[in-house]
């Protein structure tokens, strides 16, 4: 019989075999040697080898049978050598008629390969990461089947899962071996969401027990894998059907997106067909996900990206469906738990105890995905970007997650250990103190009367209106409804959420900003465009007047939402006043259709400008006679003042807000607004940040809208500062040539109205 007959017919017969070598008491070397004469044997091939990652990142050749015994811990490729270089660096099958032709080929005498022709090999790997090749080869050239592919594929990945478990190799045998790390760790990432924990690592990403890889009765498992699916389509069914969901519109679109998954035949039919070739359920969920975190690895669209992200949440659903767990097990999440994940779902993140979820580290994500923006809403501190951090992390493992600087460090050193212990116990000692201020009056230290507001995009951060104290909602992003589904949301869907939102403010205000979408935000229903420049192309107002129809939806929506209460709409992005004008002619023709039909209308109207661009602020005289209110968007304001991209590390260090130049745009657009009566406030980072803010203030903004984490201290920072005094000091030093007022305001301190003693010098400097 054919080598690819003999694969593709006895596949349970390999698993089984696989099974029975487990349960055989033998030392490490003895099982690997066992192993790859049994793979080489029931794939009728002359050679079965494995190499095995080293620390040092080279592969050592570990077992082998076919090639020479003295080349077994002797032969070390690196991952820029050979073929099994070539598919340790690609993470990718490869297959070779004639391998001593191939360009990668690279001979090596001491293994005795050279009268093997074809080569067949495919990466061993665990969550992504790379543990080995396994390869396999024949005295004569010929052509491997998909099925051979295949079959080795699931033999890797039962592999992965047994040398880690140390079923096979033992630590102390394999000592050299990069399986499972013991030293102190330390990663740059991202930071995503600010904030400092300590705790215990938990590995989202359940990896199957090496003993339930291996299916005794295929139509047991069979079973078992379609009751669980059942059980995992009731609970999101009920999940939606509840009515209760974590936090409003969003969350159901994510629900709809994992039901039509849960439904998918493709997927269904995959995880069956696995089953069917012996693997248990557990591990055809694990196998199926893998191909498709293949397809993610190389996927570049922000939203397929996200979507598939999505469906491995699906996957983690199910295999706790399979082990008879519904959501996330709270009794196993210890009370400081740190999760740590290669991507994960926001339904996902809100499916663990919010009281003992103290971090997550990502190794993947950006600062606009899902699950960040519901971590900013939680209040939870998120790493992102931590490339190599589930290679080195062990559940249980001690680790410090740094949300301001976007560390992460795994099993600290003591010494790391103490200084963050004493950075955490100031921070808590401040957080105690600004939790006295919520109630003390918004007031300066000479009486000036100021206004904090909260910046939010999701229901769930509502709740922070009370938490701290804030007077309303200066901004509530919309667009997050529209990013988390998969079709345009519908009238009832949209309306549904923004009266929830009013709802929940009660007899606060909340100021709603139109889509901002486009640039890095992107729907499948409205793509990203590839554009030079997309924070200057097509996108928010853009793209609302030249689809019209999307941006009336919205309108019509949220004065449905309204209910006969006041409502207050900002348009983003408005570069000169002809834009504002034609989407407020649209706003109001959109009240009258309502009046028109017998339908309630807000109460009353108004219609603001988000200012973000330096046309619009030197044409804001033409636009303030038809503006309710005015927001200066100061971060992008500020990047697009100074040409300098605010996400770009090599350039968002180079301006400064606290520049005379920005000062002075900043107190332009305010004297316009105050000559037409026009409220305006400043919205965005910079009004989170203390010093900043006390300027803003000194400047005549006496309305500063922020992330919620920011109330707090910006509130302390303005009770302790007299803005005039500060004023007065900025009035005589604006008109300086410096890059920069931020060291001479430091310097002057309570010359200048500051009582700098009592804010972190961090977010001074």
């Amino acid at each position: 019989m054919a080598a690819a007959d003999t694969i593709a017919a006895g596949p349970r017969r390999l698993l089984a075999r696989l099974r029975a070598l487990m349960a055989v008491r033998e030392d490490a070397q003895e099982r690997l040697d066992h192993l790859t004469e049994m793979i080489a044997q029931e794939t009728s091939a002359d050679v079965c080898s494995i190499y095995l990652a080293r620390r040092s990142g080279s592969l050592e050749l570990c077992a082998t049978h076919g090639l020479k015994r003295e080349a077994v811990h002797n032969t070390r490729l690196q991952r820029n050598e050979g073929l099994v270089g070539l598919i340790a660096r690609s993470a990718r099958p490869l297959a070779v008629a004639d391998a001593p032709s191939h360009p990668a080929f690279a001979y090596r005498p001491e293994t005795g390969e050279e009268p093997f022709k074809s080569f067949v090999g495919v990466p061993i790997l665990r969550g992504g990461r790379l543990v080995g090749v396994l390869t396999s080869q024949t005295h004569g050239s010929r052509q491997t089947s998909d099925d051979e592919i295949e079959t080795l594929q699931t033999v890797a990945m039962i592999l992965a899962e047994i040398v880690a478990s140390g079923d096979v190799i033992a630590a102390e045998e394999m000592a050299g071996l990069d399986m499972r790390p013991t030293r102190a760790e330390r990663f740059q990432g991202g930071a995503f969401s600010p904030g400092l924990a300590i705790g215990t690592a938990v590995v989202h990403e359940p990896h199957v027990a090496s003993t339930r890889l291996i299916a005794e009765d295929p139509d047991q498992e069979e079973n078992r894998l379609d009751t669980a699916i059942g059980e995992l389509r009731r609970a999101i069914d009920t999940m939606l059907d509840s009515g209760r969901l974590p936090f409003g519109g969003p969350t159901r679109d994510v629900l709809e997106a994992y039901r039509m998954f849960a439904h998918d035949r493709g997927w269904l039919n995959q995880l069956r067909e696995a089953v069917r070739q012996g693997l248990t359920a557990e591990a055809a969920v694990e196998r199926v996900r893998n191909e498709h975190r293949a397809r993610l690895m190389q996927a570049r669209d922000v939203h397929f990206r996200e979507r598939l992200h999505d469906l491995e949440d699906l996957a983690n659903r199910l295999l706790r469906h399979l082990a008879h767990s519904n959501g996330a097990s709270q009794s196993e999440l210890p009370d400081n738990a740190i999760i740590f994940a290669r991507s994960i779902g926001p339904a996902e993140l809100l499916d663990y105890d919010r009281s003992k979820l103290k971090g997550v580290a990502l190794e993947e994500g950006s600062a606009s995905s899902h699950a960040v923006i519901v971590a900013k809403a939680l209040g939870i501190p998120l790493v992102g970007l931590v490339e190599g951090a589930l290679d080195r992390v062990e559940p249980g493992d001690p680790v410090i997650l740094d949300g301001e600087f976007g560390l992460v460090h795994i099993r600290p050193s003591s010494d790391v250990e103490e200084t963050y212990r004493e950075r955490s116990d100031a921070l808590s000692q401040r957080a105690r103190a600004y939790a006295k201020l919520r109630d003390e009056p918004s007031v300066t230290a000479n009486g000036v009367p100021f206004e904090l507001h909260l910046n939010a995009g999701l229901l769930i951060e509502l709740t922070r209106l009370e938490e701290t104290g804030a007077h309303g909602i200066g901004l509530f992003r919309t667009e997050f409804q529209f990013m988390v589904a998969d079709t345009l949301p519908r009238l009832a869907k949209q309306a549904e959420l923004y009266k929830s939102v009013m709802d929940s403010a009660g007899s606060k205000p909340v100021v709603f900003r139109t889509l901002d979408l486009g640039g890095d935000k992107v729907t499948p229903f409205a793509p990203s465009m590839r554009e030079p420049n997309p924070a200057l192309g097509w996108r928010a107002i853009r793209m609302g007047l030249d689809r019209p129809g999307l941006l009336r939806y919205q309108l019509r929506a949220l004065i449905q939402a309204a209910e006969g209460r006041p409502l207050s709409i900002l348009f983003p992005m408005i570069a000169t006043p002809w834009e504002f004008k034609a989407a407020k002619d649209m706003l109001m023709r959109e009240v009258a259709f309502a009046r028109g039909r017998g339908h309630p209308v807000p109460e009353r109207v108004e219609a603001g400008i988000m200012l973000e661009t330096p046309g619009m602020a030197w044409a804001i005289e033409h636009a303030l006679p038809h503006a309710d209110f005015v927001s200066v968007g100061a971060n992008d304001l500020m990047q697009y003042f100074f040409a300098a991209d605010r996400q770009n590390s090599r350039v968002w260090e180079r301006y400064d807000i606290l520049s005379p130049a920005a000062l002075q745009l900043l107190k332009t657009i305010r004297e316009a607004c105050s000559r037409h009566n026009v409220p305006v406030s400043i919205c965005g980072e910079v009004a989170s940040q203390p010093l900043e803010a006390a300027v803003m203030l000194a400047l005549g903004y006496g309305k500063l809208s922020m992330a919620a984490s920011g109330v707090a201290p910006v509130k302390a920072m303005l009770a302790r500062t007299d803005t005039g005094q500060l004023g007065t000091w900025l009035a005589g030093n604006m008109s300086r040539d410096a890059a920069s007022l931020r060291p001479l305001l430091i310097e002057a301190g309570n010359a200048a109205g500051l009582q700098l003693e009592a804010v972190d010098n961090r977010a001074l400097i």
